[in-house]
């Protein structure tokens, strides 16, 4: 059962637990170099908290906007911002759902999710999993990101922080 504010149907509307989707085939082996650092980059820097492989996924001048807004240079500012968000989602996670690769670009579909823990966007804990999708957009430069611009949907997880049921205003009228 999705709830009503989410028509990709990928939470379940009594637990607000994210359903469970079937990322794309994530072997190394069927990877190209550059989204295999894309892999790495999200299972095992994020999903695992090791700010200690930055160095070797992440350009010296890297530069970053999130998807939850911050604009960050370098890697001390980003392994800050990682700390940060995963100590405010316990069980913090990642779902790769799709990789597009073109020239020193790799675009991602994602979705992020973990349970609320600390305040976020001025709501206090709600001790709940909270998520929110996202377009990804990796820039490289030698085989590592040199620069990363992420846009998530901050409305929809504004919603589930607050645990409103309130449903976007669109209705289709049928008319073509």
């Amino acid at each position: 059962m999705s709830s009503s504010n989410d028509p990709a149907g990928t939470t379940a509307k009594d637990s607000g637990k994210p359903i469970p989707i079937v990322e794309i085939d994530l072997n190394p082996a069927n990877l190209s170099p550059k989204k295999n650092v894309v892999r790495r980059f999200y299972k095992d820097l994020w999903d695992k908290h090791d700010t200690s492989i930055i160095p070797d996924l992440i350009h010296p001048d890297f530069t970053f906007r999130g998807s939850l807004g911050p604009v960050l240079v370098g890697h001390a500012e980003f392994a800050s911002y990682v700390r940060w968000l995963v100590g405010i989602l316990d069980s913090y996670t990642s779902d790769i759902l799709d990789l597009v690769e073109e020239e020193n670009k790799v675009v991602g579909k994602l979705r992020f999710h973990g349970i609320q823990k600390g305040h976020l966007f001025g709501q206090p804990p709600t001790e709940e999993w909270v998520w929110w999708i996202a377009a990804a957009i990796f820039t490289f430069e030698g085989g590592k990101i040199k620069d990363l611009w992420v846009l998530g949907d901050v409305y929809g997880l504004l919603g589930r922080l607050k645990r409103s049921d309130s449903e976007i205003e669109f209705v289709p009228d049928g008319t073509v």
